[in-house]
């Protein structure tokens, strides 16, 4: 069998080692008899799985004891309405700093349950770029202010952490968290879809601090009630077992790579061989400040559309996938999650230089 290496956006490259334990432990788990698709939520055995994923995440982040973990549903579109019905309470106004497609998402969400101010935008740089935090007109009595750390249809990425005062800062960090390290006592609240950094599709992981549960709105259902799940450990109703227990091998796997202060040092050695070639090769065209560039999602574009076509045809002669760039901007979209090991990357860069010397 022979894998292709997987540039896709999400749903994402997986860690061979993972698919491959999963696969042996598919019908019987630990001598239990049983998938872990078919165990009970409530049973010792699936107990068992989410109380070691929380811990070892936990671990992996060094999380202050005044936070919690829930593992719920409905993805990241989904937590831009959950967040604003539980985060409102008394207040009137919401701060989205819009630097892309996520974050206008967010904004546009947010406009339903409060009054959502634009405070930046890079919208006039074709989001190429984070807003310097000195021309945000943040409101000082705004329920929460919202950030997405990393788009990934403009490949732009916060490298600095936004000081937001008293107002609880927010965050999306679907495409790159557990990429490195972060200071969560520096965020209110940190949510992330599962299927970039942590496995399948159908979680989504919430990080929040103490003090801002128990605020959500009477029309808040039950089940994305954060308090409620809280209380509940996040089994309120059926959690999404299968994706709890995939993330559990993936921060198993992260720690068995040294953690994420290793796991950073690896994905910036990934990012520097496309960079480094993409500013060396005029063929081809980064678009995203350097300052700001992502190192999960790495956008270019090529010349003319004729190339680009011949690009990925030749790309997947070569069994590298999923690199077409998001329609909305087009070209070329590498993106080079964790367990992208760093042989696809450098397959990816011989191939580029190997293309630009043919047709440039």
């Amino acid at each position: 069998m022979t894998r292709a290496y997987n540039f896709s956006a999400g749903p994402a490259v997986l860690p061979e080692s993972v698919l491959r334990q999963a696969a042996d432990e598919m019908l019987d788990w630990h001598g239990s008899g049983m998938s872990v698709m078919e165990m009970s939520h409530r049973g010792k055995e699936f107990m068992s799985i989410l109380a070691q994923a929380k811990a070892d995440l936990a671990e992996l982040l060094n999380l202050p004891s005044n936070y919690k973990i829930l593992f719920l549903q409905g993805g990241g579109v989904g937590m831009n309405g959950i967040i604003p019905m539980n985060l409102l309470g008394n207040k009137k106004s919401i701060d989205v700093v819009n630097t892309g497609s996520w974050a206008s998402k967010s904004l546009k969400e947010a406009k339903k349950y409060a009054k959502a101010n634009e405070v930046a935008t890079s919208e006039p740089q074709h989001y190429t770029c984070i807003p310097p935090r000195d021309t945000w007109k943040l409101d000082p009595d705004a329920a929460y202010v919202h950030i997405c750390s990393n788009e990934t249809i403009g490949g732009v990425q916060y490298h600095w952490v936004p000081d937001t005062g008293s107002v609880p800062l927010v965050a999306d960090m679907s495409s790159d968290i557990l990429s490195r390290p972060i200071d969560v006592s520096r965020y209110g609240l940190i949510f992330a879809g599962a299927q970039k950094n942590m496995g399948p599709s159908g979680m989504t992981l919430v990080l929040v601090r103490d003090d801002l549960l128990g605020r959500a709105l009477p029309i808040t259902p039950n089940a994305f009630d954060f308090k409620q799940q809280a209380d509940n450990d996040s089994m309120l109703n059926t959690p999404p077992t299968y994706a709890i227990y995939i993330a559990g091998l993936v921060y198993q796997w992260l720690k068995k790579q040294g953690g994420l202060a290793a796991m950073e040092a690896h994905n910036r050695k990934k990012a520097a061989l496309l960079y480094d070639l993409l500013d060396a090769t005029p063929f081809y065209t980064s678009p995203v400040a350097r300052s700001d560039r992502s190192l999960m999602n790495v956008p270019f574009t090529l010349p003319t559309e004729e190339l680009t076509t011949a690009f990925l045809q030749g790309a997947k002669e070569r069994g590298m996938v999923q690199l077409k760039g998001h329609s909305s901007v087009g070209g070329i979209r590498a993106s080079i999650y964790n367990a992208m090991p760093i042989e696809g990357v450098q397959a990816l860069a011989d191939y580029m230089k190997e293309f630009a010397a043919h047709h440039g």
